[in-house]
C-alpha cells in the first residue's frame, strides 16, 4: 500500500489534527470505488460495479458443460458422478478392509429385522423391507459421497409412507378379508409405496439437475430433530395395537396420535395376553441391550446384536409352542425367495402422489445431508450436496422398479456402522452380502417370527430420537429462537401428522429469520482513540464522535420487508422528516441532538443484498440528504448491492465519488469537507 499516490508518513506529535493516530503509520488518499477498479480492477472494466447478468452466467455455465462432452471433460464427469473411481484407488486395503466387512455385516445383520419391522410400519408385507435394505444401500454405495453413511429403511420415512398407503389404499371396513383378497390388497399396497419412492427419486433428481443441493438449508437442524423425535412418537403410538394384539385400523391424518390412543384404551380389555407377554419380553431385552452398547461402546469389539438375537429366541419360541396355532399369535409368514419382478409403478397415480411425495423428498435429502455433513466434520473429508441429492434419487428411483418403499441414510445404523469400525461406502457392500443370503437362503428361518418382536424393534429402534428432547436446555441458553423453533415444530408434529408438521415447522423457522431482520437497529459509529477501528458508540465512551459527521451502519439485507424499518432508522438518526417523532430504541443518541448532521457516511458493509424496493430507499435517501443539504456517502458496498443500486440510478442522484471502498476512506474524505480550511486531514491509514 506504501506504492498507492499520496502516501505519507503520520504527522508529528506537534501537527494539528482532530484525530489521535499512532506514530509511525504511514496514510494514502482515501480511495473511491471509481479509483480503486483503476488501481486494482481491469482496465477494460467500467468504473461502476455492476453484478455480472445472469444469462450470461448460465451460458458460461452450458459452455462448461458442452466442454465436458471432450474427453477429459468426460473423465472429470465420471470421476465427480461416481465416487469409487476416486476413493477405491486409494483404499488402505490393510488398514481398513477388516473394519469395513466388521461394520457391514453387523449393520446388515440389524438391517433384517428392522428392514421387515418398518415394512409393517409402511403397510407393506415384511420382505418388501429386506428388498429396501438392499438395492438402495447397494446404489449408495456406487453414488454416495458420504463414507460413513448407512441407507436403508427409516422410521420416520415408513411413518409417512404408511400414512399415505393407508389413505390411497384403505382396508376394508369389515376387515375379514380371504387369502386371496388379501393378497390383493397389498399388492395394491405394495405398488402405492413403489409409486411414492419413484415420485420422490424423481424430484430428487429433478432438484439434481438444477442443482438444488442448497434447498437443504432450508431444513434447520431444530426443525429436522423436532420432525423425527415428534415422528418416533407417533411410531411409538402406531405399534400399541401390534405390541398389545389387537386387530386394530390404523389412524391417519391430523390427530391420529390421539385417535389411536383412544382406539387402543376402548379395545384394551380385548388384549391377547400371549402377543403382551412376547412384547414385553422383547422389550426386556431390547432395551438393555441398546443401553449397554451405547455405555461400553468404545469397550466392545462390536455392538451386540441385540435384534437378531431377539428374532432367533422369539422364532424358536414361536415353532416350538406353536403359539401361532394355540394363542392366534401373529407371524411374518412365508418370505418370497430371490427378488420381485421388476416393473414400473402405476404411474397414473403419480400426480395424486405428489403432495406426499415433496415432503419425503425434502425429509430424505435433508436427514441424508445432515448425517453425511456431521460424519464428514468428524473425519475431515467433504461432501457433495449436489451428488447426494443424485445419489439418493437414482436410490429411490431405480429400487421402486423393485417394489422398494421410500428410503433415506438411517440414524440407527449410521451410528452403529461408525461405533463398528466402519470406514468407507465398501462397507454397504458387506451388508448388501448379509440381506442378500437372507433373501436367497435363510428367509423360511423367519416364517414363524411374531409381529409383535417387529413392533419392539421399531420401539426400540426409535431411542437415539426419543433422547434428542436432552438438547432443550441446552438449545435454550444457545438459541431461544431456535428452541421456539424445536417446540413449534415438535408440537405441530405430534398434533397435527408429520407432513404438515414439517410444513409448519420450515415456515416458522422461515419467518423466525425474516423477523430477526425486521428487528435490526441502525448503529451511529465511532472513531476507536489511537486506531482505525469504527465501533458502536453504545459499546464504549472513549470513542471520538467529530461533530457535524454521522456514520451509520445497517448491518441487514435491504429489502421491501425492512425498508420502512431502514427509512425510519435513518431519519431519526438525521433528524430528517417524521421518522424522529416516533424514534425507535437504541442506545446511542442521535446525532442530531448535538449539532446538525453535514455529512453522513452510511457503512452498507451489512447489507448482503437489496432488491428493488431496497433500492429505491437508498435513492430517496439520497434525494432527501441533497435536498437537506446533508453530503451523502456510501462505504463497502458490495459487488451485487452497488450493481442493483446502480441500475436503480445510484448515479444520477450521487457522483462516484461519493462511493467508497471503506469507512475509513469514506470518514477521512467526510473530515477533509467538514474542515476545507484547516490541517490536512484527508489520509487513511496504510
Amino acid at each position: 500500500m506504501s506504492g498507492l499516490p499520496g502516501a505519507r508518513t503520520c504527522p508529528g506529535l506537534g501537527e494539528a489534527s482532530d484525530l489521535k493516530f499512532p506514530l509511525g503509520a504511514k496514510f494514502r488518499e482515501p480511495l473511491t470505488e471509481a479509483r480503486f477498479q483503476q488501481l486494482f480492477g481491469d482496465a477494460e472494466q467500467e468504473p461502476e460495479l455492476l453484478a455480472e447478468p445472469r444469462l450470461s452466467r448460465l451460458c458460461r455455465r452450458w459452455r462448461r458443460r458442452a466442454r465436458a462432452g471432450s474427453g477429459p471433460g468426460a473423465w472429470r464427469l465420471l470421476l465427480a458422478r461416481l465416487p469409487p473411481l476416486r476413493w477405491l484407488p486409494h483404499y488402505r486395503w490393510r488398514a481398513w478392509l477388516l473394519g469395513d466387512a466388521v461394520a457391514g455385516v453387523t449393520v446388515g445383520i440389524v438391517h433384517v429385522p428392522q428392514g421387515m419391522a418398518f415394512a409393517l410400519l409402511t403397510s407393506v408385507p415384511p420382505v418388501f423391507g429386506l428388498y429396501t435394505s438392499f438395492f438402495p444401500v447397494l446404489i449408495y454405495t456406487l453414488l454416495g459421497t458420504g463414507r460413513h453413511v448407512s441407507t436403508g429403511t427409516f422410521a420416520v420415512l415408513s411413518l409417512m409412507t404408511g400414512s399415505a398407503v393407508e389413505r390411497l389404499v384403505p382396508e376394508p371396513l369389515g376387515g375379514n378379508l380371504s387369502g386371496i383378497e388379501r393378497e390383493q390388497l397389498d399388492a395394491q399396497r405394495v405398488g402405492a409405496a413403489a409409486a411414492l419412492a419413484f415420485g420422490s427419486g424423481a424430484l430428487m433428481l429433478g432438484m439434481f439437475a438444477l442443482q438444488l443441493g442448497v434447498l437443504s438449508t432450508f431444513l434447520s437442524e431444530p426443525v429436522v430433530k423436532a420432525l423425527t423425535s415428534g415422528a418416533a412418537l407417533h411410531v411409538l403410538v402406531s405399534q400399541l395395537p401390534s405390541l398389545l394384539g389387537l386387530p386394530l385400523p390404523r389412524q391417519i391424518g391430523c390427530f391420529a396420535l390421539f385417535k389411536t390412543l383412544a382406539a387402543v384404551l376402548t379395545a384394551l380389555p380385548r388384549s391377547s395376553l400371549a402377543e403382551l407377554t412376547i412384547s414385553a419380553l422383547s422389550l426386556a431385552l431390547l432395551v438393555p441391550v441398546k443401553e449397554l452398547n451405547v455405555r461400553f461402546r468404545d469397550k466392545l469389539p462390536t455392538p451386540i446384536p441385540g435384534e437378531i438375537i431377539m428374532v432367533l429366541l422369539a422364532s424358536v419360541l414361536c415353532f416350538t409352542s406353536s403359539l401361532d396355532t394355540r394363542y392366534n399369535v401373529q407371524i411374518v409368514g412365508l418370505l418370497p425367495g430371490g427378488f420381485p419382478q421388476p416393473h414400473l409403478p402405476n404411474l397414473a397415480a403419480l400426480p395424486r402422489l405428489l403432495a406426499d411425495s415433496l415432503p419425503m423428498a425434502l425429509v430424505t435429502f435433508a436427514v441424508s445431508a445432515s448425517l453425511a455433513s456431521i460424519y464428514a466434520d468428524k473425519y475431515s473429508y467433504t461432501i457433495d450436496s449436489n451428488q447426494e441429492l443424485l445419489a439418493h434419487g437414482v436410490s429411490n428411483f431405480l429400487s421402486s422398479v423393485f417394489s422398494c418403499f421410500p428410503n433415506s441414510a438411517t440414524l440407527a445404523t449410521t451410528s452403529l456402522l461408525v461405533d463398528a469400525g466402519g470406514n468407507t461406502q465398501l462397507a454397504g457392500l458387506f451388508s448388501c452380502i448379509v440381506v442378500l443370503s437372507v433373501l436367497l437362503w435363510l428367509g423360511p428361518f423367519f416364517y414363524y417370527l411374531p409381529k409383535a418382536v417387529l413392533a419392539c424393534i421399531n420401539i426400540s429402534s426409535m431411542r437415539q430420537m426419543f433422547f434428542q428432547m436432552q438438547e432443550l436446555p441446552q438449545l435454550w441458553r444457545i438459541s431461544r429462537m431456535d428452541f421456539a423453533v424445536w417446540i413449534v415444530t415438535w408440537v405441530a408434529v405430534v398434533i397435527l401428522s408429520v407432513d404438515l408438521g414439517l410444513a409448519i415447522g420450515v415456515v416458522f423457522s422461515m419467518m423466525t429469520v425474516v423477523c430477526r431482520t425486521q428487528r435490526v437497529q441502525c448503529l451511529a459509529l465511532g472513531l476507536a482513540e489511537g486506531t482505525e477501528l469504527y465501533r458502536p458508540l453504545r459499546e464504549s465512551h472513549k470513542l471520538l464522535k467529530v461533530p457535524g459527521l454521522c456514520i451509520l451502519s445497517y448491518p441487514s439485507p435491504l429489502y421491501f420487508g425492512t425498508r420502512g424499518q431502514f427509512r425510519r432508522s435513518l431519519e431519526w438518526h438525521l433528524g430528517l422528516g417524521e421518522g424522529c417523532k416516533g424514534a425507535p430504541k437504541t442506545d446511542s443518541p442521535p446525532v442530531a441532538v448535538a449539532e446538525p448532521v453535514r455529512v453522513v457516511v452510511l457503512d452498507c458493509s451489512g447489507i448482503a443484498f437489496a432488491d428493488a424496493a431496497g433500492a429505491r430507499e437508498v435513492l430517496q435517501l439520497a434525494s432527501r440528504c441533497r435536498d437537506a443539504g446533508i453530503h451523502l456517502l456510501l462505504a463497502q458496498c458490495n459487488a451485487s448491492v452497488l450493481g442493483t443500486l446502480t441500475q436503480a440510478g445510484l448515479l444520477d442522484r450521487v457522483t462516484p465519488e461519493q462511493l467508497f471502498v471503506s469507512v475509513q476512506d469514506a470518514a477521512a474524505h467526510a473530515l477533509e469537507r467538514l474542515e476545507p480550511t484547516g490541517p490536512k486531514t484527508c489520509t487513511v491509514w496504510v
